[in-house]
């Protein structure tokens, strides 16, 4: 009989001790953030969004992307499917595509108006629904998850019925805001100068602090920079880009974000 009792005690503390292991497993699943999701944005802060184009470039792209992830802050890399040439290239988009939160791809056409081997801005646009097309298929052959688009060579802006750029883009623009888009241009630029970084780390932060200050942004509150990942592949060149960052960081009223929280992206109709 007391073995019996025994037996069943064993057996009782068993289950008892089974159950919250398996309840423990299931509760530590943590849904991973979407592309796209909303937050909410806070008035006291400063929002600035890391832009850069023409992804991928390396070791442009590599470069920029282990700054910002020692930095810990938040990027946006608008992606090229033609630059998109052979298994290296591809990880690196699929690293940008499933590093999000951290970081996110957006569309910057498939072609970037490349027309007989140059770009020709003109024609692309002049050429409205195959441009359209362009950024269609740059969206499916690079699984792009989120519906924004930077113009290639262009600084328009398009959310909501609300359009502002150059009258040469206008018919794409209006075509892809009846489609749901949204185009993100820029407010500021650190430039290019012989695939080099163009302005100094001070020049750059005096561009922030000057547009903030002068509160002549886009979205009030928000700073949107835009720059090239083929300008930071040397070490001299992301080193002042990580000054860069370091500097911005200092200010506790400036946090990184990624394009899909700008406030017209997260504005609904």
């Amino acid at each position: 009989m007391n073995r019996f009792i025994a037996i069943s005690a064993i057996a009782i503390l068993a289950s008892c001790n089974s159950k919250p292991a398996a309840n423990s497993d299931k509760d530590s699943v943590v849904a991973k953030p979407q592309p796209g999701s909303i937050i909410k944005l806070d008035s006291s802060k400063r929002y600035i969004y890391l832009t850069w184009d023409d992804s991928p470039q390396p070791p442009g792209t590599i470069a920029c992307k282990a700054v910002f992830r020692k930095q810990g802050v938040k990027a946006t890399f608008f992606a090229v499917g033609m630059n998109q040439v052979g298994p290296f290239k591809k990880r690196i988009i699929d690293s940008l595509r499933n590093d999000y939160p951290e970081f996110l791809m957006a569309n910057h056409s498939f072609s970037h108006a490349n027309i007989n081997g140059r770009d020709n801005y003109s024609l692309f646009y002049k050429q409205a629904d195959n441009a359209i097309q362009d950024f269609l298929k740059n969206e499916k052959e690079l699984n792009v998850g989120v519906k924004i688009i930077r113009l290639p060579g262009n600084n328009a802006w398009v959310s909501n019925g609300k359009i502002q750029g150059p009258k040469s883009t206008l018919a794409v623009c209006k075509q892809l805001d009846s489609m749901g888009y949204k185009v993100i241009g820029w407010d500021i630029e650190w430039n290019q100068y012989k695939a080099a970084p163009k302005e100094s780390v001070a020049q750059m932060l005096k561009k922030v602090h000057d547009k903030f200050e002068s509160g002549y942004t886009y979205e009030q509150n928000a700073l949107v920079i835009l720059s090239h990942d083929r300008l930071f592949g040397k070490p001299q060149y992301a080193d002042s880009l990580s000054k860069f960052i370091a500097e911005l960081k200092k200010d506790p009223r400036n946090v990184f974000e990624t394009i899909d929280h700008y406030p017209s992206v997260m504005s609904k109709k």
